[in-house]
């Protein structure tokens, strides 16, 4: 070995063991700050009343439809009141539903997002400021470790969970409201992206003598007018879907805080995958 190439490799290793000793725990500081951020948007208390989450109230509706609308408070994961007219297509009659006082929906996406947020925080948490890394392959499994848990967060938002007909008609969504749903009505709330969404499908009854073409629907997140089910033997056709949206800001803030930390975690990878490619005798 020249001794050229010597000082290059000593410059290497104390570039790499300072990336290790200090960059490294620079990085993880940063992702603590942002995913701290995060999490406080789960989370954010009343002003002036401790330990009482935020109560806001979102407004659903479309431009270019009246067929539903409504108002939906949000208190962190739990949708804790729903108001909603509906104005039924064949007779234009609007009915009126609302929570019952004694009932809340939690929004199961929004709770294993938080839930994801607060195991990447005990993963970073548990190398502080005094742990030294001895080599990059330590620092990529943590990296991967904390890209798993965010990636797992940010999709639970980005993607909604498809259900049947079946299992939307036997949900406990349906037993929620007052007056009750009639039985020709099913409604559906879920998150995608930043957007809180409100599924209203509107049925009928298959005739015994109509029903020689039935096909089951699969699973899906959204179903489509003339999808057929099967529900305490009778069968039902979908014959109008309706969906509004409303977006909920502090989501889409954590949807940003993912991705900005995805992003720190790859870098990190990608300099650590710079250093070892220079040389292989060193366990990376």
């Amino acid at each position: 070995m020249t001794a050229a190439s010597q000082a290059e490799r000593t410059v290497l290793e104390e570039e790499f063991n300072w990336l290790l000793k200090e960059e490294v725990h620079a990085v993880l500081k940063q992702l603590q700050d942002i995913l701290k951020e995060a999490s406080r948007r789960f989370s954010m208390p009343s002003p002036g009343l401790e330990g009482q989450l935020k109560q806001e109230n979102f407004i659903l509706g479309s431009s270019t439809m009246d067929q539903v609308k409504g108002v939906l408070t949000l208190q962190g994961e739990a949708l804790t009141q729903a108001d909603i007219n509906i104005k039924v297509s064949k007779s234009s009659q609007v009915m009126h539903f609302a929570f019952r006082d004694d009932k809340q929906w939690k929004l199961q996406q929004i709770q294993d997002a938080r839930n994801h947020v607060n195991q990447t925080l005990q993963l970073l948490s548990s190398r502080d400021e005094s742990y030294t890394f001895k080599t990059g392959a330590e620092v990529n499994k943590l990296m991967d470790a904390v890209m798993l848990q965010l990636t797992r967060a940010r999709n639970r938002l980005t993607t909604p969970a498809s259900m049947t007909l079946p299992e939307l008609a036997a949900s406990g969504l349906m037993k929620m409201f007052t007056p009750p749903m009639p039985g020709d009505v099913m409604v559906n709330f879920y998150i995608n992206l930043s957007k809180l969404c409100l599924t209203v499908y509107q049925l009928h009854v298959l005739q015994p003598n109509t029903t020689k073409n039935f096909k089951s629907a699969g699973s899906s997140v959204l179903h489509n007018p003339g999808a057929m089910f099967e529900y305490s033997n009778t069968k039902f056709e979908v014959s109008h879907v309706h969906k509004v949206e409303c977006v909920v800001p502090w989501l889409n803030d954590t949807l940003v805080f993912f991705t900005i930390s995805l992003q720190l975690c790859q870098q990190l990878k990608d300099k650590i995958s710079v250093f070892s490619s220079f040389w292989n005798y060193r366990p990376f």
